[in-house]
């Protein structure tokens, strides 16, 4: 069974920037951008450390993306693919702002 996990308040995000967050034991970095906040695994499958939320926020060809602050990788925030390496992606967590609170999504975690 999933179950929406409150996070945070959204007062405690930075606007075009993320911030960690450990929810049940599983690293993950918040996004928020455009009044929308977007959940991703924390860890950087390719530079192999939890520096995610530590990336650069961007668009590249319409596409919203973190650049790992390691590699300089470009992730989806919508589908976590890796834009330079197909065989790379970051889990990607169904996220939502409720009442000014960010929540997540269990389910994947």
């Amino acid at each position: 069974m999933s179950e929406w996990v409150k996070i945070c308040a959204v007062s405690d995000l930075i606007a075009d920037a993320g911030i960690p967050a450990l929810v049940n034991g599983k690293a993950i970095a918040l996004f928020y951008v455009t009044e929308q906040v977007y959940a991703v695994s924390n860890y950087d499958p390719i530079g192999q450390a939890n520096v995610i939320s530590r990336g650069i926020v961007g668009s590249i060809k319409g596409e919203l993306v973190v650049a790992s602050p390691l590699y300089k990788e470009h992730y989806s925030l919508k589908t976590g693919q890796c834009l330079e390496q197909p065989n790379a992606a970051l889990t990607v967590y169904p996220a939502k702002i409720n009442n000014g609170s960010v929540l997540v999504q269990t389910v994947s975690i």
